[in-house]
């Protein structure tokens, strides 16, 4: 080969025609145990991004209580769950913008054998109705194993949306490639994870060699997943004064592009940004990731997408 050639790996050039979406991807400090100053919060800035054209809407993981589970008070605010269900579907119809209410903690069966406490995220559409959710899977060490009722080997969903097909993540999901594998094998193009990750869930060994280490593996992470998964993500973190340990970073990445927009402070804050789904596209064009996976002979098995009968605990 001569000194001037370069070598050359053709790839096609993506043939389908993807939409570019408004979204709102919103950081705000969930003030504990205050739920109705939270939605009143969040309900502000939503009624905020729907003015500014966004059709969806992003709020973080524990928006409405924080994470307090040894509050005297914890319990009971999480049996009114479906009040701020409600609250936020006939919000989205009003404002006809899509909305994912970050997680919203639900007890079911309180003071029985079978009690348990689920950490859900919702994807309700613009007419107010819930397209789809998802119960955390990875929970967080015994901070959320002491507490929380995983979703354990329930199957990861996918779900039709105004925004084409989409799956969701919750915070410390984003650590595990296979939940992402088992998203975009089933179609889904966008990835949307509401997250309570603060700057303190590093250890004290990994501090002390860098103290905003959580904030490289947030960027890290975001920037990897889009890329080895060909997918668009909306990663919501809550965001608190400063000081207090909360990482913020609150983004909207793509491939190729890394993070759309980055609200890189812990500061409460909104970002509405056009989402240009031809990326992703394109992406997949060139890396070819989703065609791999759907090859009869790929190599690569993932444990839900299996015949075993699964035993649910929800």
């Amino acid at each position: 080969m001569a000194e001037s050639e370069s070598p050359i790996h053709e790839r096609k050039v993506a043939t389908t025609k993807a939409p570019t979406y408004k979204v709102a991807v919103i950081q705000m400090h969930p003030k504990p145990m205050q739920p109705d100053r939270n939605f009143a919060t969040a309900a502000s800035d939503i009624r905020s991004a729907a003015l500014q054209g966004a059709q969806l809407a992003v709020l973080p993981e524990y928006h409405l209580l924080n994470w307090k589970p040894d509050d005297p008070k914890f319990k009971f605010e999480c049996s009114r769950w479906k009040i701020y269900l409600d609250k936020y579907r006939a919000l989205a119809n009003e404002c006809n913008i899509c909305i994912v209410p970050g997680t919203i903690l639900e007890l079911h069966d309180a003071d029985t054998p079978d009690e348990r406490l689920l950490n859900v995220a919702y994807f309700i559409d613009n007419i107010g109705e819930i397209a789809g959710k998802y119960v955390k899977k990875n929970l967080w060490g015994p901070i959320e194993r002491l507490h929380l009722t995983s979703s354990a080997r329930d199957e990861h969903p996918v779900f039709d949306t105004p925004l084409g097909k989409v799956g969701m993540l919750i915070c410390w999901d984003l650590a595990f490639p296979e939940a992402f594998r088992e998203l975009i094998a089933q179609g889904a193009k966008l990835i949307i994870i509401p997250t309570f990750w603060t700057l303190s869930d590093c250890s004290p060994a990994g501090l002390a060699i860098n103290p905003v280490a959580e904030g490289l593996f947030l960027d890290s992470m975001l920037t990897a997943r889009c890329f080895e998964n060909t997918c668009a993500i909306i990663f919501a973190n809550a965001g608190g004064p400063p000081g207090k340990g909360y990482a913020g970073r609150s983004q909207v990445c793509l491939p190729y592009v890394g993070a759309v927009t980055r609200l890189g402070s812990s500061a409460e804050g909104m970002a509405v940004v056009d989402l240009d789904m031809q990326v992703v596209e394109d992406a997949e064009a060139n890396y070819q990731v989703r065609a791999d996976l759907a090859r009869g002979d790929w190599h690569y098995d993932y444990r839900h997408n299996t015949d075993k009968p699964v035993d649910s605990k929800l």
